[in-house]
């Protein structure tokens, strides 16, 4: 874990603790990623409530409430499945703000209009959802780093 990753994690703890905001995670493409590089905060217990790894399309049915019809109409990596992502960890924890990452961190799994390295991120507070699509560079270790940042960024800006 690179000392950006963490500071950028301590940041978003002061702001949600400043808040008095729960956070909880929906993580595909980065296998817990970033609930990993929360809990590596001293004190994170008092903003951090649960991270959800729903790696699998029936685990994202079965523990978030995404439509599998969904699923199978766009594609797990589509932004309306992060949306859908973050909205059912909000409702199946005590959390106040979600965020969700799931893509396609390579090397293989690349679909026509979907290379390696898109991730789509959602990001979710109360009523409001934010999604985001973006293309990221790299091997696959690089793609999941640029996706914890990119994730933890996206939550600064709706909690702040």
């Amino acid at each position: 874990m690179t000392n950006d990753i963490l500071d950028l994690s301590a940041k978003v703890g002061r702001a949600l603790q400043a808040k008095g905001l729960l956070l909880v995670t929906a993580e595909s493409c980065t296998g817990g990623g970033v609930a990993q590089a929360i809990t590596e905060v001293a004190g994170s217990t008092a903003w951090f409530d649960c991270g959800f790894v729903t790696y699998s399309n029936a685990s994202k049915t079965e523990l978030l409430d995404v439509s599998a019809a969904l699923i199978a109409q766009l594609g797990t990596v589509s932004e309306e499945v992060a949306s859908a992502m973050a909205t059912g960890a909000l409702a199946n924890s005590n959390a106040h703000v979600a965020l969700s990452t799931t893509g396609i961190a390579g090397p293989s799994g690349a679909v026509p209009g979907k290379p390696v390295g898109t991730v789509c991120f959602g990001w979710a507070r109360g009523d409001t959802v934010q999604t985001e699509r973006l293309v990221f560079a790299g091997d696959r270790q690089a793609v999941r780093e640029q996706t914890v940042v990119h994730a933890l960024q996206g939550l600064l800006r709706i909690i702040e």
